[in-house]
C-alpha cells in the first residue's frame, strides 16, 4: 500500500459514508462567483474571502454568506471550515493549496494545479500526500457536455481504439486582463502552454491515458508584451504534438492571438467511430461501415456514415442533484465541478479529478513550453501517478 492509499484508507476507515453537510470557504471573488455551492443540498458556505472588499461583498451576496475574511491566511484558521475552494491567481495555487492543506482543509483549486515548473508539481503532490486530505482541480473540460458523452461512448466501446485526438483552446482578446489599475496582472505575457488543462482534459478524462513526451512550437510577434514579461515568454500561440503511454498521438493547440474563433473543443478518432465537439458547427459523428463508395477521382473508399451528433444536455439529468440542474458556465461544467467536490467530501471519497489526474493534465503543458523555447525539441514528460 502506498502512502497515498494509506492516507485515503485512514480517512475512510470506520467512517460513516452516508451523506453529510460539508462546510466550505470560498476564496477569489472573480471566477469564484460562477459556481453553485449555495444550492448544493450537502454544502454550507461557511465563509468567503478576497483581498478586495468589493469582491468579498460580491462573494457574500452570491453565496448568501455573512461571514467574510480579508485573507486566505485568516480563513484557513477557522475551525468550522472543512474545505477551501481556491479561485485565485494561477501562480499562487500551489502556495495557497499547501497553506490550506497544512491547516487541515481539503482543497478545490482553479486550474492549473501548478505553475510553470515541474518542481511545483512535485511540491503540490508531496503536500497532498503528507496531509492525507483530498485535493481536486476544477477543470471545466472534464465536464463539458460532449466530453461526458465521449466518456460514455468510450466506456461502452463505441469508439473502438482512439488512436488519435486533437484539442484546441483558442482565446484571442485576453490582453484585456493583462493590466488592471495601470499595473500588470499575473496574466501579462503568460505562456500559452502554462495553461494547458482545458485541452489535456479532453483525452485524460476519457481514456485515462498519460502523455509521455512532447514536441512543441510557438509563434509570437513584435508585441511589447512578448519582449518584456515576468515569464520571458516570446509566444502568443503554442502548438504541440504529444505521445501517450498507449502509443497514441494528440495535437494540442493553445492560441492567444489571431483570426480564430474563441473555442475549447476536441476531436477523437477511433477505429469504430469518431466525434468532433462543437466549435464551428454542431458536434459531428463519423461511424465506420464496410460499404464501399467512390471518391471524386473515382477511387474506392469506405463510405462512412457522417451525421450531426445528438448532444445530450447532461446537466438536465440525474447526474446532478435537482437544485444544480442548471446550464452553468463553460458548457454546463460548473455545476458538475460543484457537485463532484461536495459529493466526494460528503461521502468521504477521493474526487475523480484527484491530485494524480490534476498533474497529468498540468505537467504536459509545462514541458511543452520548454520544448517550444528549444525550437521543438522532443522532451519527456514525467509521471505523477
Amino acid at each position: 500500500m502506498t502512502r497515498r492509499d494509506f492516507n485515503a484508507a485512514s480517512l475512510l476507515s470506520a467512517a460513516d459514508t452516508s451523506p453529510r453537510k460539508v462546510r466550505i470557504g470560498i476564496v477569489g471573488g472573480r471566477f469564484g462567483l460562477s459556481f453553485q455551492f449555495q444550492d448544493h443540498p450537502d454544502c454550507i458556505v461557511e465563509a468567503v474571502s478576497d483581498l478586495r472588499a468589493d469582491r468579498r461583498e460580491a462573494l457574500s451576496k452570491t453565496y448568501r454568506c455573512a461571514k467574510t475574511y480579508p485573507s486566505l491566511a485568516e480563513l484557513v484558521r477557522d475551525p468550522s471550515i472543512e474545505a477551501v475552494c481556491l479561485f485565485t491567481d494561477a501562480p499562487l495555487h500551489v502556495e495557497q493549496a499547501t497553506l490550506a492543506l497544512k491547516n487541515g482543509k481539503h482543497v478545490l483549486s482553479a486550474v492549473p494545479a501548478a505553475w510553470a515548473t515541474l518542481d511545483q508539481c512535485h511540491a503540490l503532490k508531496d503536500a497532498v500526500q503528507r496531509s492525507g486530505l483530498f485535493y481536486m482541480m476544477a477543470e471545466t473540460s472534464w465536464y463539458r457536455q460532449t466530453t461526458i458523452s465521449a466518456r460514455e461512448l468510450y466506456k461502452q466501446g463505441k469508439f473502438g481504439e482512439i488512436y488519435y485526438s486533437e484539442s484546441e483552446y483558442h482565446h484571442d482578446g485576453l490582453e484585456t486582463l493583462y493590466m488592471e489599475d495601470g499595473k500588470r496582472t499575473w496574466r501579462y505575457g503568460v505562456a500559452p502552454m502554462h495553461y494547458p488543462t482545458h485541452c489535456t482534459a479532453f483525452l485524460t478524462s476519457i481514456t485515462g491515458e498519460r502523455f509521455t513526451n512532447v514536441s512543441c512550437h510557438g509563434w509570437g510577434d513584435d508585441s511589447p508584451m512578448l519582449k518584456d514579461n515576468a515569464y520571458r515568454n516570446p509566444f502568443w500561440n503554442e502548438t504541440a504534438l504529444l505521445k501517450t503511454n498507449k502509443g497514441h498521438s494528440h495535437r494540442l493547440a493553445v492560441w492567444w492571438k489571431g483570426a480564430h474563433k474563441e473555442v475549447e473543443r476536441a476531436q477523437w478518432f477511433g477505429t469504430k467511430m469518431s466525434l468532433a465537439t462543437q466549435g464551428w458547427n454542431p458536434a459531428t459523428a463519423v461511424y465506420n461501415r464496410n460499404t464501399l463508395g467512390k471518391d471524386d477521382a473515382g477511387f474506392d473508399h469506405r463510405a462512412h456514415r457522417i451525421e450531426a451528433f445528438p448532444q445530450k444536455q447532461w446537466w438536465q439529468t440525474d447526474l446532478l442533484p435537482e437544485p444544480l440542474r442548471k446550464n452553468s458556465g463553460h458548457d454546463g461544467s460548473h455545476t458538475f465541478i460543484t457537485h463532484e467536490f461536495i459529493d466526494a467530501l460528503s461521502h468521504r471519497r477521493e474526487p475523480v479529478i484527484n491530485i494524480r489526474e490534476s498533474l497529468a493534465m498540468t505537467a504536459p503543458g509545462i514541458v511543452a513550453h520548454q520544448s517550444a523555447l528549444r525550437g521543438g525539441e522532443l522532451l519527456k514528460i514525467p509521471s505523477f501517478d
